[in-house]
């Protein structure tokens, strides 16, 4: 199995997100029925920022005959994900939603007429489905009796993703991450507990290398 590992948050592999993603990739792994051995693309959002929406893009997306050199980098990210087999992000909650690094990774994937399609129903998505893994970490609460703040980030990831075709998405939420030692211990065995929930639910096909090709054509 193949995972792409994209990390989020600015505390990099000091984050508890980053240690536990580990976890979740070993989990994803055992339940694909291949063992433990997995293969992991990291790719690190805040340590190497990509570069930003520019005129060329723009004007490479909206042209009949674009230059390819205006869209590279918005390839390279598609077919890092085309190449994986599981998604796992780690990402802190940044005023309600998702950070910049990965606002920016989500417009360089989300492209039409590559991994969608416009249609009168709304987006079709071009990738194949794949388990996803999303680690919120949070100061807050966003979720359930303590939740003082909205959550964006949750319904617009899930949507996102489900446009280019990704709809096995799962949330581990870490919250109240600034409240202390105890609150951290309990965010951690939280998501440990809701890890291992899923971790019975998943059944993850084979990896299909033909599927893979087809994918990428």
């Amino acid at each position: 199995m193949r995972a792409l590992l994209l990390n989020c948050s600015p505390h990099g592999k000091q984050s508890h997100g980053f240690r536990l993603a580990a976890e979740a990739i070993a989990t994803l792994a055992q339940s694909s029925g291949g063992g433990p051995a997995c293969e992991v693309l990291e790719r690190d959002l805040v340590a190497e920022p990509l570069p930003p929406i520019g005129r060329d893009y723009a004007a490479a997306i909206t042209s009949h005959a674009p230059d390819p050199a205006a869209l590279a980098w918005s390839e390279r990210l598609i077919v890092e994900l085309e190449q994986t087999d599981a998604l796992v992000i780690n990402t802190p909650m940044h005023n309600f939603t998702v950070p910049a690094a990965l606002k920016l990774w989500i417009d360089h994937v989300l492209r039409i007429h590559r991994t969608f399609a416009a249609t009168l129903e709304g987006k079709v998505g071009f990738l194949r489905d794949r388990p996803t893994l999303v680690l919120v970490g949070s100061g807050g609460f966003h979720s359930g009796e303590r939740a003082r703040q909205p959550d964006f980030l949750t319904p617009y990831l899930r949507h996102a993703l489900g446009c280019v075709g990704i709809r096995s998405v799962q949330f581990l939420l870490l919250q109240g991450l600034t409240r202390g030692d105890d609150a951290v211990a309990a965010a951690l065995a939280g998501a440990r507990g809701e890890l291992a929930r899923l971790a019975r639910m998943l059944r993850m096909a084979p990896f299909d290398a033909e599927a893979r090709v087809a994918s990428n054509a």
